[in-house]
């Protein structure tokens, strides 16, 4: 039954991550731009995991020598979500997440380059594999649907997610528990945001009703939920088990993408989409 429910947590983790694109895109459409969406993404984000702490009479207490590890893990995870978020500028939200999904292959990537972990040829094998589906997403051209620029800011998103989940077990703050990790994450990134659009004067105010339901959605979906189930499945299921659910991710975006706003989908980026999750799942599989 514990394992069933590590699944089922697993399940609902990575497909809520990819209903990222479904509250996302919409307020795009309203005019208001990924910067100011970010802001409030981490602010009500960081609100509700508060409140989550404060009910369960979680500790807020931090060390000074804590505050340097923790803005950089909010420095790398504010970048890949600030990249993913300007990549849908420029290509389906699908596609989008697909390429996002490439993080396990450039952490194993990172890992072989300057942390001496062991080479393999499976993982060279699935390196290729997401390479040639790197590819054919991007020189996909129908309907010039997919952008050379498009494909290599979402990259540098996968790299800053990438470098996030490295950095993690790197510095000591990463055995902190996983509500209160997140929660700093995200006070860090929501002063890093408002500090950063402020001076550009780039925060738009919420104008309707629309795009503030839209807006904590994505803050509690995609991210509070998302982040929690992901700490239940692993105590449940494992790392490796819940890093192979997360090929949801990409297929949940897929089908929002095709689903709610009529995105192209040829064969090319089937194929494209289809390499790189076989790919990441043969990196986690042979860890």
């Amino acid at each position: 039954m514990n394992k069933l429910n590590g699944f089922l947590y697993g399940l609902l983790s990575s497909a809520s991550f990819g209903l990222i694109p479904l509250f996302t895109i919409p307020i795009m459409w309203q005019g208001m731009g990924f910067e100011s969406i970010l802001v409030y993404r981490f602010l009500f984000a960081t609100l509700a995991l508060a409140a989550l702490m404060l009910l369960n009479k979680e500790s807020f207490a931090i060390t000074k020598r804590d505050v340097p590890s923790l803005m950089l893990l909010s420095f790398f995870y504010l970048m890949s979500a600030l990249f993913l978020f300007w990549g849908y500028k420029y290509m389906p939200s699908g596609i989008a997440t697909t390429l996002h999904f490439m993080y396990p292959v450039l952490t194993t990537i990172i890992m072989m380059l300057f942390f001496q972990e062991k080479k393999s040829l499976w993982r060279v094998f699935a390196i290729l594999l997401a390479i040639i589906g790197v590819y054919f997403l991007s020189t996909e051209q129908e309907s010039s649907s997919v952008s050379i620029i498009g494909v290599i800011i979402v990259l540098l998103s996968a790299l800053a997610y990438a470098l996030y989940l490295v950095t993690i077990g790197q510095v000591k703050v990463g055995q902190m528990k996983g509500i209160k990790l997140t929660f700093y994450v995200f006070l860090f990134g929501s002063i890093f945001l408002t500090i950063g659009t402020g001076l550009t004067g780039t925060i738009q105010p919420i104008n309707n009703w629309s795009v503030a339901g839209n807006l904590i959605m994505l803050a509690l979906i995609p991210t509070v939920i998302s982040n929690l189930a992901l700490v239940r499945a692993v105590k449940s299921i494992g790392s490796t088990l819940t890093s192979v659910l997360g090929a949801m991710e990409p297929v949940t975006a897929v089908c929002v993408g095709i689903g709610m706003f009529h995105e192209p989908f040829t064969a090319g980026i089937c194929f494209g989409i289809a390499l790189i999750i076989t790919a990441v799942t043969v990196i986690i599989l042979k860890q």
